[in-house]
Order: structure tokens, then sequence, then C-alpha cells
């Protein structure tokens, strides 16, 4: 047995082609395929050289360096989504769901009060999309956001994708601003106005009343992967396999290892300052055990074969989020997407769109986008919604409060139940 441990009526746009594709959300099994298929790629030789030096490595540790190493890494010089890429996203099937979800903050940020200012912070945005989607949103609901002071925020490790997104997002007549050493290492205006700063750490970003979103990103964090032995718990590791000198294979420590979460951060941010975090990703809530595995052109890949020329991923085990935030905030879900984009009107969003569409290839093409995102056998079952936000957001402010005293009772949370506007 193997288990993972986690370190208005808005503008008709263009239908996004629905490609014929693996997204990330299924298991696979690796280290096993023959050594003549084993490409010898740059970051295969410096993961020997690293084992050589120092020894077998972590799973975690693998994941890290075959990801977002800074001269190798999968993620850091290459477009990784899309057609000529390895997987495609929901924001690239269909523009509603970036639109759901900008009315979902909106809707939060009535919720807590209509604060001033906040803060707009994604978490490895991909191309974008999903943003500019979101950002759409707010500004054909500009009248409801009139006074609020807002501000992007991208947490991105790619150079590749940062300059795609700048593409998407920014203003052209505005010059970006860049400085590679700094925490904010590139700054600019969107298309809508508002100010937009890119990160390469969570933790650089200014603390603040903030709206969080995680679309596809905890299931890229590095995992530790644990296996039953007679002697109890080992931790996996990999090592160089002694009969084939450029092959990786899978081993066991000889005793104990800890490991680390990363939810934290994110949880005493909401805690302190306020906000909510999104997360919307494959996943379950504790049931299943080792789902480490690897996507290279839309197919699933042996996560030991040329490492660097393939996505590596694990699902999400939401019973572990849930406990890494360690009570300081609430936490509401997973619910299936289905659930959560049908309570936040899939439905309405699609008949509007197809009333104002005359082209029969553009109406096609969102009909297969929403079945894509709802149908069970789709992404509808297999991709979960998942909510952290302070614990007066759900129980009131005064936990204490008289039962003679009135106080409003909190709106229920889009998307976890109906959207109701008030």
């Amino acid at each position: 047995m193997s288990v993972l441990v986690r370190a208005g009526v808005w503008p008709l746009r263009a239908a996004r082609a629905v490609i014929p594709c693996f997204w990330r959300g299924k298991y696979f099994s690796s280290g096993k395929e023959p050594a003549e298929n084993n490409l010898v790629t740059p970051m295969l030789r410096h993961l020997i050289y690293k084992i050589k030096s120092t020894g077998p490595i972590t799973v975690a540790e693998y994941m890290k360096e075959v990801l977002t190493n800074p001269a190798k890494g999968y993620y850091v010089h290459r477009d990784m989504l899309g057609e000529e890429g390895d997987f495609i996203t929901s924001p690239e099937i269909s523009q509603i769901f970036g639109e759901l979800l900008g009315i979902w903050f909106i809707s939060e940020w009535i919720a807590t009060g209509k604060t001033a200012a906040f803060q707009l912070v994604e978490l490895g945005p991909g191309r974008g999309t999903l943003s500019g989607d979101i950002l759409r949103v707010f500004s054909q609901l500009g009248s409801v956001l009139k006074n609020c002071d807002i501000s992007v925020h991208l947490v991105e490790v790619s150079q590749k994708l940062s300059e795609i997104q700048a593409l998407t997002l920014t203003e052209e007549k505005v010059p970006l601003e860049r400085d590679a050493g700094a925490p904010v290492y590139m700054k600019g205006v969107t298309k809508s106005g508002i100010p937009i700063s890119w990160y390469r750490d969570l933790q650089d970003i200014p603390k603040g009343f903030s709206f969080y979103l995680a679309h596809e990103f905890f299931d890229v964090l590095p995992v530790h992967k644990f296996q039953k032995t007679p002697h109890g718990w080992r931790e996996v590791l990999i090592d160089i396999d002694p009969h084939v000198s450029d092959k990786l294979r899978f081993v066991l420590a000889p005793c104990a290892t800890p490991a680390e979460a990363f939810i934290q951060e994110l949880s005493e941010r909401i805690a302190v300052t306020g906000g909510a975090a999104l997360i919307a990703d494959y996943g379950h809530d504790g049931t299943k055990t080792d789902t480490f595995r690897g996507f290279c052109g839309h197919k699933l890949h042996d996560v030991l074969i040329a490492p660097g020329t393939a996505d590596l991923t694990a699902d999400v085990d939401f019973s572990y989020l849930r406990r890494m935030a360690q009570g300081k905030v609430a936490s509401l879900g997973p619910v299936k997407q289905q659930t959560f984009l049908k309570n936040m009107g899939i439905d309405v969003r699609l008949k509007v769109l197809l009333d104002k569409s005359d082209e029969p290839s553009l109406r096609q093409q969102l009909l297969q986008g929403y079945d894509m995102l709802m149908n069970p056998k789709e992404m509808g079952e297999r991709f979960n919604f998942f909510a952290l936000l302070p614990h007066q957001r759900l129980h009131g402010r005064n936990h204490q409060i008289n039962a003679l005293q009135s106080e409003p009772s909190p709106s229920p949370v889009a998307g976890f139940s109906e959207l109701v506007w008030r």
C-alpha cells in the first residue's frame, strides 16, 4: 500500500476548441519501462549526478527539480497547455468557466461587506486565460465594483508562461517594468486598467484582504510518497538503477523521514487579513493512495522516463489540505465541478451565449465545452472545488452573541450552495 502526502450580460467571446486529450486525472503506475525507451535528457544527467553526489532523493525533491529547476525545469521554459502541449485545462475549454469564478469572487466580496480594496491572487496562472475571463467579468460589472480598488498578483515561476500571461492580460501601450532579481519581477497594467504584478513566491505578495485562486495548482506541488512495510511506513525514494546506469528506479528508505505542508501560508493570510481561497483541482477526500503519474503529449507517461519532458502530478487529498489549515480558517467542500458550476448558474449562462450566437459552429463548440465541463464521465465528477474562508464568514462575527440580539445570518457561499444575489 502506498500513499502520497503534500508538501450582467457579458460579451460572447470566440469559443475555444474542445481538444480530445487527457486532463491529468487518472491513476498511473510508473518506473518499469524498458531501458531502450529512456531518453537521456539534460535533466536526467543532472539528477544522476545529484544522486551520485548525495544519495537517493525523495519524490518531492524529484518533482521540484524536474518541474521547476531554473535551468532545465519542465515548467520554466515551455508552454505545456493546449493542443500543442501535454494537457488542457477548463479555462482553455470554455469562457463560461472563468466567468462563473469571477461571479464567485464578486459574490464573496459582497457577502463579506464590500471592502474598499482587494487583491486577486492566482497561483500558477497558466496562459492567463482564467484571470482574463475573471477580469472581463469585473469590467462588465464595473458598476458593482466601482468603489473598490482592485489589484492582480500572479505567482509564476516560469519565464515562458509569464511572458504569455503578459501578452494575454496587459495593455500593450503601457510598457512592462522588469527586474529579474526582485521579488516582484514584472509589473504592468491590465487591459482594463488594473495594476498587475508577477512573483515567484506567495510569501512575497503584500498582505491584505485577498481572494486566492488555485486552479490545477496543488496537484503539481511536490509530494512525499510512502509505502507500508512489515517495519512500518517507509518513504519511497528515487535512486539510480544499479543494472542500467542511465535509468532511475524507486527504492525504500531504511527509516522514516518527515514531510512538509504548503496550505498553512494561505490559511494564515486569510485568518489575519481576510478574503478567501478557491481551489479547483482533481482529487479526493482521503479515499485514494498512490496517484503519482506523468503526462506528455496528452498521454500518460512514465514518471521516471525522460525527466524534464513531461508534466508530473498527483491527485489532491483535500482532507490533507483541511488538516493542514490547522483550524485557522473554515473550509467548504470538496464538491464536484458539475455541482459547483450548476450552483453558479452555468445553464443560464450557456443559454445566454447560445441565444446570442447565430453561427452553427460556434454553438456546437459552446455545447461541446459545456459537456466537457459538466459530463460526469468527462470533467464533471473528476474535478472538485474546495474553499478556505475566515470562520466569521460562515458563523457570523460573534459566536457568543446573545439570543435576544439580532445579527444578520451569513449568506450562503455560492457554488457550495445555489448562487443568490441580494
